[in-house]
């Protein structure tokens, strides 16, 4: 491990301000500490403790010996779960559906697509191959996770989270709607017409899509209410509530709530596909998505609400251009360059109304983007699962099943093993003293990852092996007699490696970002997702017969070196954890909020200038 990063994390972690900047004019004091103006937002969000001495604070003694703990989960959050879990349902119960549309011919006879009192044995529609199918399943995740960054930037600068997400749930509704309409009977029946409409209705919903998964799991988020690490005696014992494992918890159950919206949205739709492929099956995720804006105007009151900030993304580009051309664009920015403390009143741009936290901050939340880098490595294995594994199947013995309803062993697995992390793993390690920080999470989910992809690879071998075609197994009447539910441990092992990678890369995200630039940090984390499908697109050559054994084989194998890259990289940020998550909290509101700078200037001017007359 480089111990140039330790270092780097040390001066963030460790920062302090220098004792010149508190020998200066009273102007350069109140330059020093940036727009500080709150009395509008006294929202969790801008609370300042973690550097304030209180009085069940935690000494050095207590943060080393003392058995960490979650503090309550409140019920805003459970409606906030509840949301995401009805447009999970709507989501992923049309997403799951897009391989077999896309992939499979309308059944002879059938104007629904529905496979159901036809000789075929899989619904269809369009009849493009898997390939095709492939590709516009990568194109799906790809888009889907590119619009984050929009809803991100307009949710931090503009609207806020909560409106943002309404407008999503707009876009979204008006998806829903042209998808419906593009399996019309009337609209099926001819292929172009219908993959136009199909088309713009999947890049309908993934701006949608992507303007929710933006602000929804921020959202969530900043209803803790634990801001800061407190000693309290439970049961006789004195424990340490740590608002990191409180997110942790967070965070956890969030994403047993998208897993169970998305089970109950993939199984249901597979069974209605099998009967009834056409216009109807579609209204069931549209009928479900109108509740969700019912959900969040239920609670509007109880949410904490972070307001918008103005144009913090454009301060955050002239702070980052400032500081790395002062020092050249290939070396380590100096942050001193930025800090206002640092830099004489008269020398100050007038964009620079910040205070020194916010420097710690941003460069805090720029070695979390650093560490997302390598997620589209991991996302490479877990977007097998939404075309290739689907496909997999129906060259295998369905006994009945839909092929696309086994791939629902991954989010029932996942349900599964939440409460056994939450209940037994985790407290049992911290219990040990042995502290799972996200970057360990991350990297073991990466491990899981990889042996996902031998399994499925090892299952592909197999299927080739019996297939009375060959390695064309996946040719009409070439199915192998392998039953499909063999196909349970890549979906399971995928969902393992879930748990400790996505779901920490969401912690991760909250809790490292700006206060200011939570949307866009988490937005910049969805996004890996989007690079992943592009990259994967390199492998659409490979997802087909007699390839997909490499296929799978190749996957793993990057999957197994990228965990190993990963924790050698980023390691040494275990043991900043502490640190990082206790940085000095900025009091910074951004470019919308009164500058107190200028206002505390104006107003000695006028004083002197009314002493003068």
């Amino acid at each position: 491990m480089s111990s140039g990063g330790n270092q780097q994390t040390a001066d963030i972690a460790k920062a302090v301000y220098p004792a010149a900047a508190d020998q200066g004019t009273e102007k350069e004091l109140v330059a020093g500490k940036g727009s500080m103006d709150q009395t509008k937002f006294p929202t969790a969000a801008y609370d300042s403790t973690s550097d304030s001495d209180y009085d069940d604070k935690p000494t050095e003694e207590d943060l080393r010996t003392l058995r960490r703990v979650s503090g309550p989960l409140n019920w805003a959050m459970f409606s906030i779960a509840v949301a995401e879990l009805a447009e999970r349902f709507s989501y992923y119960g049309s997403s799951v559906l897009y391989t077999n549309f896309v992939q499979r011919p309308l059944p002879p006879g059938s104007n629904t697509g529905a496979s159901e009192g036809t000789t075929s044995r899989i619904p269809g529609a369009l009849g493009q191959g898997q390939k095709a199918s492939q590709g516009i399943s990568l194109f799906n995740q790809f888009f889907a996770y590119f619009m984050p960054l929009v809803g991100g930037w307009i949710a931090d600068a503009h609207l806020g989270r909560y409106k943002t997400i309404h407008v999503a749930i707009a876009v979204s509704m008006i998806g829903h709607v042209v998808l419906t309409a593009a399996s019309a009977p009337k609209v099926i029946i001819h292929t172009k017409s219908a993959f136009g409409a199909f088309i713009i209705g999947l890049l309908t919903l993934c701006v949608g899509t992507g303007f929710f998964k933006a602000n929804i799991s921020p959202l969530l988020a900043e209803q803790n209410e634990d801001t800061r690490m407190r000693v309290e005696v439970r049961n006789g014992e004195r424990v340490l509530v740590d608002p990191a494992i409180t997110s942790s918890r967070i965070f956890l159950y969030f994403y047993l709530c998208i897993n169970i919206g998305s089970c109950a949205g993939q199984i249901s739709m597979v069974f209605a596909e099998k009967y009834d492929s056409g216009s109807h099956c579609n209204l069931i995720p549209t009928g479900l998505f109108i509740i969700v804006p019912f959900v969040l105007w239920s609670q509007k009151k109880k949410y904490k609400l972070s307001p918008p900030t103005g144009s913090v993304l454009e301060t955050f580009l002239r702070l980052y251009y400032r500081a790395a051309s002062k020092t050249g664009w290939f070396k380590k920015p100096n942050w001193d360059f930025v800090r206002p403390s640092k830099i004489a009143v008269s020398e100050r741009p007038t964009w620079m109304t910040y205070d020194d936290a916010w420097v710690d901050e941003v460069r805090r939340g720029l070695v979390a983007c650093r560490v997302f880098l390598f997620l589209p490595i991991f996302h490479l294995a877990y977007n097998q699962m939404s075309n290739n594994l689907s496909a997999q199947a129906a060259t295998m013995r369905l006994d009945g099943a839909p092929n696309d309803v086994i791939q629902n062993l991954n989010p029932i697995s996942i349900v599964i093993m939440i409460p056994i992390l939450d209940h037994v793993v985790y407290p049992a390690f911290r219990k040990a003293k042995i502290h799972l920080s996200p970057i360990r999470r991350m990297a073991i989910g990466f491990f899981f990852a990889a042996a996902a992809m031998v399994a499925a690879a090892v299952m592909q071998h197999y299927i080739y092996k019996m297939s009375p075609c060959g390695d064309h197994a996946s040719d009409e009447g070439c199915e192998a007699p392998i039953s499909v539910w063999a196909q349970c441990l890549p979906y399971i092992l995928i969902g393992i490696s879930e748990l400790f990678t996505n779901v920490s890369s969401y912690e991760y995200a909250f809790a490292k970002a700006p206060v200011n630039m939570k949307s866009l940090v988490m937005s910049i984390n969805l996004f890996m997702s989007a690079i992943s499908a592009a990259i994967g697109q390199a492998f659409t050559p490979m997802s087909g017969d007699p390839l997909l054994v490499w296929n799978y084989t190749t996957i793993a194998a990057i999957a197994f070196i990228g965990g190993i890259a990963f924790y050698w990289t980023f390691g040494y940020l275990h043991e900043e954890e502490d640190e990082l998550n206790n940085l000095k909290v900025s009091k910074y509101l951004g470019d919308n909020k009164p500058n107190a700078v200028g206002q505390q200037a104006d107003a000695q001017a006028e004083e002197q200038q009314a002493q003068k007359a």
